[in-house]
């Protein structure tokens, strides 16, 4: 069996996502080590920088096992950044939310991603990034949508 013309730029597209997100996690891992930070953990802050959400809401957020976020809170509770509220609307797990330190490190690193962001994304057109963003969420939400179908 071969791919049809969609099926095989699809692939071509998942293979380059890949190689795009690991370029992502290094340079965020440059961005966010001046704040003794991860990519990861960067991810999980900015997850709850609106509102507090339990570990399970950041995981669904994130599309990652609520073991993995578990471990980053937790980590991230050591260092001040975040902290473990109760949860109105469950008793059990517990709302992570940041602290008035994570508050500080989420606005530097905003500043330093915002300049990041400027300088690469000057290399292409703002069309062409909203129209990579429209098709990447379109894909996404039919893989979601799969996803929920074989439950």
């Amino acid at each position: 069996m071969s791919h049809t013309k969609a099926g095989g730029a699809f692939t071509e597209l998942i293979l380059e996502t890949f190689r795009f997100n690991g370029r992502l996690l290094t340079a965020g891992d440059s961005l966010t080590r001046p704040f003794k930070l991860s990519s990861a953990r960067w991810q999980v802050l900015g997850a709850i920088v609106e509102k507090p959400l339990s570990v399970a809401q950041i995981a669904r957020s994130m599309g990652v096992a609520r073991q993995s976020v578990q471990r980053l809170a937790d980590n991230l509770e050591k260092t001040g950044i975040v902290e473990y509220a109760p949860n109105p609307d469950h008793g059990r797990a517990k709302l992570v939310r940041p602290t008035d330190e994570g508050y500080r490190v989420v606005k530097a690193l905003t500043q330093r991603q915002v300049r990041w962001a400027n300088e690469i994304a000057s290399s292409a057109r703002s069309g062409e990034i909203a129209s990579a963003l429209s098709l990447m969420r379109k894909l996404r939400l039919r893989l979601e949508a799969e996803e929920r179908s074989r439950k």
